[in-house]
């Protein structure tokens, strides 16, 4: 399973843009985190929250595709994030979460932590949708 998802991982050049870093794969469940650069800031010097949402998203895309079977791939359908405090911190970890996982949709949650994984900075709720390869 972690195989599976570290391929696709690597494929995905945004990810490589925010030096984003494959932590945890187990069923159900993703970790991602990002290094803080100046490069992923907002006017604030904090994290700018396309960085937040992009390694949440693919949390939760990634903890949806270790349920799904194996001639499948994963893409979102929707989401909605809550951004609940500046992310001012030196590390971000993204944690997707498989509420419910069906035939074609999956439900999925998705939280970002700051570098002490202590401080919820944002909460995802996402739809996944399997697709063939």
């Amino acid at each position: 399973m972690y195989e599976r998802i570290q391929q696709s991982f690597e494929k995905q050049g945004l990810m490589k843009t925010l030096n984003a870093r494959l932590e945890e794969v187990k069923e159900g469940e993703v970790k991602i985190s990002c290094l803080f650069s100046e490069g992923l800031t907002q006017q604030h010097g904090f994290f700018h929250a396309g960085v937040t949402t992009s390694i949440a998203d693919s949390a939760c895309g990634y903890a949806a595709l270790t349920m799904m079977p194996e001639e499948t791939e994963v893409l979102s359908v929707e989401f909605k994030i809550n951004l609940l405090k500046p992310a001012h911190t030196d590390r971000l970890v993204a944690v997707g979460k498989v509420l419910q996982s069906g035939k074609r949709l999956t439900i999925t949650e998705g939280y970002v932590y700051d570098a002490s994984e202590e401080k919820l900075i944002a909460k995802m709720t996402a739809t996944m949708i399997a697709v063939q390869k």
